[in-house]
């Protein structure tokens, strides 16, 4: 009988002694099941955040590189301007970063400013080559660094971009040039660009702004001229794709085409409004078809402006989640080989 308990005792020992080793590994291991992003701006790429990686769906050969739109931002505090759409890309294994440009300023500067961060990203991973995503305005940011340095892009994604300008931006310059603008035009433009002078610095670096020429950029004329010195992927009919592939470098593209999805969100209303300027159906801010670059994966998503990056904190329409089209893109560069 001693031995036999004898016996037991070895036996539990070795069950004990295999349970904690496991535990052991699995804790080692933990930490692997977790990454995280970068915020970056023209000095540097820092730590923004981090999640629990729970699959490779989004996972990307190449880093993607978000570029915020007009009175955008890299992140604010807890305040993201790509809400929960960093975090998902990385749970879904992306390795992603997150640009912080002016505000306020024309697409050549803005795309200059962006294209030192595609440098930065591109040292930092030793990758060869990046995806760009932007949204807005940081559509004509991706596409200027595409059109830099188009051997070290893989591909470009615009997101609700002014690709042919927009009717709200003509309006704007159109009543700065008015009797009336002439007067309120310049206490318009110090008031706007102190305010986006203070969110550049509260978000991580201080940027010149400039209201104005901002504005300028987006109109149906200022969007003409610059798709004249970057036509990649710009469609050469009235409301039809551009081509996919250009230079190497894959374009793409969606927008939506609802304005009110969510009555609890005020902003919904001011986009409404604006909605009134525009000739035809919109997301608020851009026209349909002036979102079109690449191949069109969908220009009439239930989504507004500000529902393209899953703002405000959230409150979207509730029959499409905005964060899916992202993580589906990224499957499908992925997909790709990029």
């Amino acid at each position: 009988m001693g031995k036999q308990y004898f016996s037991l005792l070895i036996l539990i020992a070795g069950l004990v002694s295999s349970s904690f080793c496991t535990l052991q590994a699995s804790l080692i291991n933990y930490p692997t099941n977790i990454a995280s992003w970068k915020n970056c701006d023209v000095n540097s790429c820092e730590f923004g955040g981090s999640t629990n990686v729970t699959s490779n769906y989004a996972k990307t050969k190449y880093p993607i590189l978000l570029a915020h739109g007009m009175g955008g931002f890299s992140a604010i505090g807890p305040l993201q301007y790509w809400n929960g759409i960093t975090e998902d890309l990385v749970a879904n294994g992306a390795n992603v970063f997150v640009a912080q440009q002016a505000s306020l300023n024309t697409s050549e500067i803005r795309g200059e400013q962006l294209l030192v961060q595609a440098k930065l990203v591109l040292a930092i991973t030793g990758a060869q080559k990046i995806n760009l995503i932007g949204h807005s305005h940081g559509s004509q940011s991706i596409r200027y660094v595409a059109g830099i340095i188009p051997n070290r892009i893989a591909s470009v994604t615009a997101v609700g971009g002014p690709t042919m300008g927009t009717d709200i931006a003509d309006a704007v310059i159109d009543f700065t040039e008015s009797p009336t603008g002439t007067v309120l035009s310049p206490v318009m433009a110090t008031a706007f660009n102190s305010l986006f002078s203070i969110v550049g610095i509260t978000s991580g670096n201080y940027y010149e702004q400039d209201f104005l020429e901002g504005f300028k950029s987006i109109t149906s004329e200022g969007a003409a001229k610059f798709n004249k010195k970057f036509p990649a992927g710009v469609p050469t009919t009235a409301c039809g794709n551009g081509a996919e592939l250009v230079n190497g470098i894959r374009y793409f593209s969606w927008s939506g085409t609802s304005v009110l999805t969510n009555v609890l969100d005020p902003f919904d209303y001011a986009l409404v409004a604006t909605s009134k300027i525009i000739d035809g159906e919109s997301d608020g801010l851009i026209p349909r078809c002036s979102s079109h670059l690449g191949t069109v994966i969908r220009d009439n998503y239930g989504f507004n402006h500000l529902d393209e990056i899953n703002q405000v904190l959230g409150l979207v329409g509730f029959l499409q989640n905005p964060v899916t089209p992202y993580r589906v893109q990224a499957n499908r560069l992925k997909n790709k080989g990029l």
